[in-house]
């Protein structure tokens, strides 16, 4: 079987964000990358399906030149080979990442894509359900069980209702949530076989320009906290503070 997983490069969420000079981006200067925290998961599970199934795991990335950084710890983990969508920056909407990345997979026999459920960046949660619908196969969103059989794909998903139990002929897309799976980190040998395998690198179709960034701003820093009382003696002036001054009463 063949599996493709999409893959973000994103900052690490451990790191300190400022934004730039330009005011329309991070300042990235000592700021960490990583792959995005949910595609990891995504590959973790393409992985343990191909020891299961056979076949093997293509990674598929749309990003900078930088982002053959992942791309090769993906391969480490135990990826087969890979694709890179070089991307020379500027600002993509879910779709237009959406419609590049479709038609790459357009042309790729894959019986099952996998995505993160979200980016922990652009935080959108749209990317695989828009390239699923763009290549015209089934989705299941936020998958936490995942396995396949009989030329179908058998999925556990979040709801607000609960746990859904979901099926879906192959070919098929999913978005990995939290739960899935838990990422292998790579060993000497994976990292010695990484620097061996292929990565196919192709420039990425140029953006639309359908979504501009106008600007980034930082969250207002914390105002400290404000002691009224102690005991029942305070109850009523903090019930006071909360609806007239904070306003949530």
């Amino acid at each position: 079987m063949n599996f493709v997983v999409c893959l973000k490069r994103v900052p690490d969420s451990a790191a300190k964000i400022k934004v730039a000079a330009d005011g329309k981006s991070i300042e990235t200067s000592g700021v960490d990358h990583v792959i995005s925290p949910y595609d990891e998961i995504a590959l973790e599970r393409a992985l343990q399906l191909r020891e299961e199934h056979g076949g093997e795991v293509t990674v598929l990335c749309l990003g900078l030149p930088e982002a053959s950084k992942e791309i090769r710890q993906a391969l480490a983990m135990g990826a087969d080979k890979a694709i890179h969508l070089k991307d020379g920056g500027g600002s993509r909407g879910p779709f237009e990442i959406a419609k590049a990345l479709a038609e790459v997979l357009g042309s790729i026999e894959a019986d099952l894509v996998l995505f993160g459920k979200q980016s922990i960046d652009a935080d959108n949660g749209a990317v695989g359900i828009m390239t699923a619908q763009l290549l015209g196969r089934p989705v299941i969103s936020l998958v936490t069980k995942l396995e396949i059989a009989d030329g179908k794909v058998l999925a556990h998903r979040e709801s607000d209702a609960g746990t859904e139990v979901v099926e879906a002929s192959l070919p098929a897309v999913v978005t990995a949530q939290r739960g899935l799976a838990e990422p292998r980190y790579p060993s000497i040998k994976g990292i010695m076989q990484a620097k061996k395998k292929p990565i196919d690198e192709r420039d990425a179709p140029a953006s639309e320009g359908s979504m501009a960034l106008d600007s980034i701003v930082p969250p207002p820093e914390r105002q400290g906290g404000r002691i009224v009382g102690e005991g029942v003696d305070a109850v009523a002036e903090l019930v006071r503070l909360l609806r007239q001054e904070a306003k949530v009463l």
